[in-house]
């Protein structure tokens, strides 16, 4: 048998910009043994620049010039931590993200630069800058949907500016735009005469008004003031004028060049270990412009030299080109070609552009299946069917079905004693101790995203699920883990992120932490016992009566979204939106719902599994309308795509006696299950539409999505 081999080092990349996009693809083709990767970036989804400018004109959707950094990172076996950083502790080996420390053995940044003009008052308000690009390629999509005439002012004519500004105008000839680019000193003062001659020649042909050797004194929400007095009309005001480093490396402590990282040939700072690419990097001994085509040329070269960091290896230097071919698109499907100093321009070239530019994409999108380790020969009869085709879902997708939990409990004695009473099939068991009723319950997941951080808050939401569905508070927890294999100081560093995040999580939920435990082993698991205390009597799932309305306070779709996202086909937004809604505590939800029938938390069983448990219980059935139920946003599409959880058929065969009409994917997503779900509460439905609507002014989601039933059994309509 193959020795698992242990995490021994921490590598972290600071950004997701091009050059960092590629080291991931590289690494997911490549990994080096023994290390953990890390990203670090502010959003699941990094805008391609090369794209940008179509995007605006409209010549692309808003989905294609987006790298998926979620899709990326699982395909390179790194964690993604959504976050922006904001300095470094070279002491202590760490980034800094917020209240988050993120130890590293080695590091690199690809931040890029802003456009940002923090010496222009009313930038910060009313204007966008074009660098990062995340904003401009989100807020525009807006601007550009909308009706009437359009007013837009570019900032900084430049190459990057001009090209904004004819895309801005073509991208809005269905307005009636006006479109106007400012500029400090000389248009284009960087490119040749020719180039210059052809974009002044388009924007004349496109409406545009150039105005040059003008300083912007400040900006307002509906126009840009010069500093000569005169006013320009914009509702979308648009600042390019030029590559700021950000601002917050001049406190890393590594050396800089007018504010952007020092780089040696072999892309390192002065700092061992810690490299630095693209716009946000100055070669020192090579000065270049600021260019994606050097971020992109870097990449190979930054990945051996972070393998060879880590493992001892010899560095390569990064030799740059001294110049490169510029494709400038115009506005329309036309683009200008210009090297060495000459410039011509032609439709042909645009379709050049737009197939370099999705050649790149498609190296990022289109990711290689990498093929899993050979199975030995021979092999005990059954292993392959019970290895399946696909891997195991993490979360609740790994657990074990509610038919082979009931059959496995079926045998086990239920007695009653002084103090413990038995609830047999409920959420917790209670504890009677001197009339205090105290719930408790436990509850652990295998991981289903790489970051213990992320991976440690959604299990400790799961696990008080239970005690807030006995509408219970929370009153003591502890936590058992199982960490991979690893070094002792990656053994602290994950340590101390997992009980950070339970720290945070129980403080909120007004849980003490007692202890636990923790041992190693071949991946990372979390989970926690915790307690509760009710205050009446405990809600359970019998009680409900018949005519009793159905409210769930959550989305459903978890299941189908994060087995998706485990064989790369979910979009980065889409899991992110799952994240997001499984993170969501349900205390509030739980204080609300206390005077309810029965109440559950939909977890593994999935919402159909768990509804059938309520009318086992309480002795009745109950009608769920199925298209009443929120879903988080994708599932549905996913699955249309037949995409299921690996708890999928389980669920189905152990939800019991369920009558389901039509069916369909809809259907399909009443059994999917669900990881730190919302609760579902049968309540009197005279009072249901005012617990909705406290519920909904409290910031749940939720919804009716049936009532209880005279007779056996669930139907689905």
């Amino acid at each position: 048998m193959t020795p698992l081999i242990p995490l021994t080092r921490d590598l972290v990349l600071i950004g997701g910009g091009h050059a960092h996009a590629l080291v991931l693809k590289r690494w997911g083709m490549d990994p080096l043994p023994g290390v953990r990767l890390t990203l670090i970036d502010p959003g699941p989804l990094t805008a391609y620049s090369g794209m940008l400018p179509g995007y605006v004109a409209g010549h692309y959707d808003a989905d294609t010039p987006q790298i998926d950094l979620v899709r990326l990172a699982r395909f390179a076996g790194a964690r993604l931590i959504l976050g922006r950083a904001e300095g470094l502790d070279f002491a202590a080996r760490e980034v800094i993200v917020g209240a988050r420390r993120i130890g590293f053995d080695a590091a690199s940044f690809d931040v890029g630069v802003t456009s940002q003009m923090p010496q222009v008052a009313g930038f910060a308000e009313h204007g966008v800058p074009a660098k990062p690009l995340g904003r401009l390629a989100r807020d525009w999509g807006v601007f550009r949907a909308g009706d009437g005439p359009a007013r837009v002012a570019v900032i900084g004519g430049g190459v990057a500016g001009a090209e904004l500004t004819m895309a801005a105008a073509f991208g809005l000839r269905h307005r009636e735009a006006q479109v106007t680019v400012i500029d400090k000193d000389r248009l284009l003062s960087e490119t040749s005469d020719g180039a210059r001659r052809l974009v002044l020649d388009r924007m004349a042909r496109l409406g545009i008004e150039v105005i040059e050797n003008a300083g912007v004194a400040r900006i307002e929400a509906d126009r840009v003031l010069l500093e000569d007095g005169r006013e320009i009309a914009s509702d979308f005001t648009i600042g390019a004028a030029g590559a700021r480093p950000q601002g917050w490396l001049a406190g890393t402590g590594l050396a800089l060049d007018d504010g952007f990282i020092r780089v040696a040939p072999t892309l390192e700072t002065s700092a061992a270990g810690v490299f630095a690419v693209g716009d946000c990097a100055h070669m020192a001994r090579t000065p270049r412009p600021k260019a994606g085509v050097y971020a992109v040329r870097q990449a190979p070269i930054l990945h051996h030299n972070l393998r060879a960091a880590l493992s001892g290896g010899t560095m390569r230097d990064y030799r740059p080109q001294k110049d490169y071919l510029k494709l400038v698109s115009l506005g329309g499907k036309s683009a200008m070609a210009e090297k060495w100093g000459r410039a011509v321009a032609h439709p042909v070239l645009w379709l050049w552009k737009d197939r370099i530019d999705r050649k790149f994409m498609n190296k990022l999108s289109e990711l290689p299946e990498m093929g899993a380790p050979k199975l030995p020969d021979p092999l005990a009869e059954g292993v392959v069917e019970a290895l399946g085709d696909k891997p195991m879902c993490g979360g609740c997708g790994a657990k074990v079905g509610r038919g082979a939990l009931r059959e496995a409990l079926a045998g086990l004695p239920m007695r009653a004693c002084e103090d413990v009473l038995p609830l047999p099939g409920d959420d917790a068991g209670l504890i009677v101790t001197g009339g205090a009723k105290q719930v408790i319950s436990t509850d652990h997941l295998r991981a289903m995203v790489e970051d213990p951080d992320l991976m440690t808050r959604i299990a400790a939401i799961h696990a008080l699920g239970d005690v807030w569905a006995m509408a219970a508070k929370p009153q003591a927890a502890t936590v058992s883990l199982i960490l991979p294999r690893m070094s002792a100081e990656m053994q602290r560093r994950t340590m101390a992120e997992i009980m950070a995040a339970t720290r945070e999580v129980m403080d909120a939920a007004g849980a003490h932490i007692l202890g636990g435990h923790s041992s190693l082993g071949s991946e990372l698991t979390v989970g926690f016992t915790v307690t509760g205390l009710c205050e009446g009597e405990p809600v359970t799932l019998a009680g409900a009566r018949p005519g009793a309305a159905l409210i769930l306070t959550k989305p459903v779709g978890s299941g189908t979204i994060m087995a998706a996202e485990m064989a790369r086909a979910a979009p980065g937004r889409v899991v992110v939106g799952a994240w997001e809604a499984m993170l969501q505590p349900q205390g509030r939800a739980s204080a609300i719902l206390a005077g309810a029938q029965a109440m559950t938390d939909v977890t593994g069983f999935g919402l159909a599994g768990h509804l059938s448990g309520i009318c086992e219980a309480s002795g009745c059935g109950a009608e769920l309308r199925v298209a009443d139920v929120p879903l988080m946003e994708g599932a549905l599409e996913l699955a249309e795509t037949g995409t299921r959880s690996t708890l999928f058929a389980d669920n189905m065969a152990g939800a019991g006696a369920v009558i389901i009409g039509a069916g369909g994917p809809r259907v399909d997503l009443m059994f999917d299950p669900q990881t730190a779900g919302g609760l579902l509460a049968a309540v009197d439905a005279a009072q249901a539409e005012r617990l909705l609507a406290e519920l909904r002014a409290a910031g749940y989601p939720a919804a009716l999505i049936g009532r209880m039933t005279e007779g056996q059994g669930l139907r689905l309509v």
